[in-house]
């Protein structure tokens, strides 16, 4: 069989990680394209993934028009060459312009149901949609199937992810000190357009208020002030998980990785302009605080609240609930790889 799969994001390669491994060790042939996008190259030749990159972010709305039609045209290139058996994305807007071109099964697997020009340039052209049952957003009818859980399951379902203390102090991690992990983002997605997020006196506070409470490190996609490079993260991008699992906070304006957070047993805040239907319903189930851009003040009450031991307690047994009725996504991911490539 080969199997081709569309990498755009970070998050995309923990995604796939596992079914890529699987593939591979029972004899199929895997194509990974990849994009210049944050950390996401990085990622795949950390964890060894072979990739062939053939586009780069864009920025604004021009850039990302301008990078979609260089990478649909180099994806048709890709796929003409490999034929593959069936394409994987995580959203999968080329895969699903050139899967439809050539007539080769595009499968895309999505969750930000707020990300309507993606949707609008992707359903009418993709062979078969997975959303999670919590999904808010239109899908093509007839072609949508629901599975349970967020997609992170695929990577950090218990069955997949166990943290190495080694590779978390490797990343900053120090024993019998509390760490909090900050994330913030560039704002330049096609979702993102006409958003922003914390502004340089945002952002300053709260390290300060976590630096004097344990040690801080600070993952962005943005320019960072001289007072704050000093807590820049530095470590490799594979590490970054076995850090963040043993964080006692994480605090950002990435859903994604606050997701994440929330699955490795790190009580975990979002603020951010939105609010997809797995974040909301990681919120109602007690793993994620939720906020939308209160500004500084309320955002740092918040911080202060999950450091308490109490809510700590809450976290945990929230996390355990939750987990005990989720499966394997990455399961589930090599099922769908199967019945699509006939």
């Amino acid at each position: 069989m080969r199997v081709l799969f569309d990498i755009v994001h970070p998050a995309d390669v923990l995604m796939f990680y596992h079914p890529i491994q699987r593939l591979l060790a029972r004899g199929d042939e895997v194509l990974v394209v990849s994009r210049q996008k944050d950390v996401a190259c990085r990622l795949l030749d950390e964890l060894a993934i072979a990739h062939r990159t053939i586009s780069s972010k864009g920025s604004g709305a021009f850039g990302l028009a301008r990078e979609l039609v260089q990478r649909d045209l180099a994806m048709l290139r890709e796929v003409g060459r490999f034929r593959p058996n069936v394409m994987l994305g995580l959203g999968g807007v080329s895969i699903a312009h050139a899967g439809w071109l050539l007539r080769r099964p595009s499968i895309a697997f999505y969750a930000a149901d707020t990300a309507k020009l993606q949707t609008r340039l992707t359903w009418p052209f993709i062979t078969h949609l997975y959303v999670p049952e919590v999904y808010q957003g239109s899908t093509p009818e007839g072609r949508t199937t629901r599975f349970p859980g967020i997609k992170e399951l695929s990577y950090f379902h218990p069955d997949n992810f166990s943290v190495d203390e080694a590779r978390a102090r490797k990343a900053g991690w120090e024993e019998g000190q509390e760490c909090f992990l900050i994330r913030t983002v560039a704002w330049g997605a096609n979702h993102d357009i006409g958003k922003s997020g914390w502004s340089d006196e945002t952002l300053a506070a709260l390290v300060d208020f976590l630096a004097k409470r344990g040690r801080v490190i600070l993952s962005t996609e943005r320019e960072l002030s001289p007072q704050l490079r000093p807590y820049l993260y530095r470590g490799e991008a594979k590490d970054l998980h076995h850090l963040m699992a043993k964080c006692a906070l994480y605090v950002g304006e990435s859903a994604t990785m606050a997701h994440e957070a929330a699955l490795l047993g790190t009580p975990a805040i979002y603020d951010g302009a939105d609010h997809p239907g797995t974040t909301r319903d990681l919120a109602s189930n007690g793993l994620v605080t939720a906020l939308r851009q209160p500004g500084e003040a309320a955002l740092i009450q918040q911080v202060e609240r999950l450091l308490s031991p109490a809510a700590r307690k809450g976290f945990d047994d929230a996390r355990s609930a939750y987990l005990a009725g989720k499966g394997n996504l990455a399961d589930y991911i090599m099922a769908a790889i199967d019945r699509h490539a006939g």
